[in-house]
């Protein structure tokens, strides 16, 4: 399986990555972003692009993949709705439609968020964006496409979040990971089980279009 990945240097993007890398599975995996993941492997490519929005120079390297695992996304914190839309909803859905067709075939993956509004008529804006994001994707002539929409992921391996906020509040939380997952096992996944969960998608397929946390830790564990 030959595997794009966007997002590679956020903190589930990591944590896909090191899965993709250890999967037998994955014979490449194509990271796309606007710098560099810092990693060197036999399997791993990198194309780096400062302008996601404008794919046409180089859409013949996204050509041949049989998965997309979009994980590149950030925190609304401080964002108006129109920038957090362009970012979030915009975005993902232009390089969406880019790659539905360079590659029919293809299964695209996406990291959302637990508490998304499909509606798109709620009073919480990233959950209406997210639900925007979600719709469109949903409508794109993919193979098949799944929306992973993650409640606390716990970053395990030495895998980091970039926002200031998320590591405060993982280190603060730390201690107690363990009575956490046991308390709240439906509602609480990691990076490992949202990467292993994601190529299960891919390569098997998943019972559900949209998929909560405990639907992602069942995936990761079949």
């Amino acid at each position: 399986m030959k595997v794009i990945l966007f997002g590679a240097t956020g903190m589930v993007g990591q944590g896909v990555l090191r899965e993709c890398l250890l999967d037998p599975g994955v014979e490449q995996i194509l990271a796309v972003g606007r710098n560099p993941t810092g990693q060197r492997n036999p399997k791993l490519r990198e194309l780096i692009q400062s302008d996601l929005f404008s794919l046409g120079p180089v859409e013949q390297q996204l050509q041949g993949y049989d998965a997309c695992f979009f994980c590149l996304g950030v925190s609304s914190m401080g964002m108006t709705e129109e920038a957090y839309r362009r970012v979030t909803c915009d975005l993902t859905v232009s390089v969406a439609r880019t790659l539905a067709k360079l590659n029919p075939g293809m299964t695209f993956a996406y990291i959302s968020g637990a508490g998304t509004d499909s509606s798109e008529q709620g009073n919480s804006m990233w959950a209406r964006v997210k639900g925007a994001t979600e719709n469109a994707l949903l409508q794109l002539p993919f193979k098949a496409a799944y929306m992973f929409r993650p409640g606390f992921i716990m970053p395990l391996h030495g895998i980091k979040s970039k926002t200031l906020a998320y590591r405060i509040i993982y280190t603060l939380s730390r201690p107690f990971w363990r009575q956490l997952q046991a308390a709240y096992p439906q509602a609480i996944t990691t990076t490992e089980q949202v990467g292993r969960a994601m190529i299960r998608a891919a390569r098997s397929g998943a019972p559900k279009a949209v998929l909560e946390s405990a639907d992602i830790n069942a995936l990761a564990k079949a």
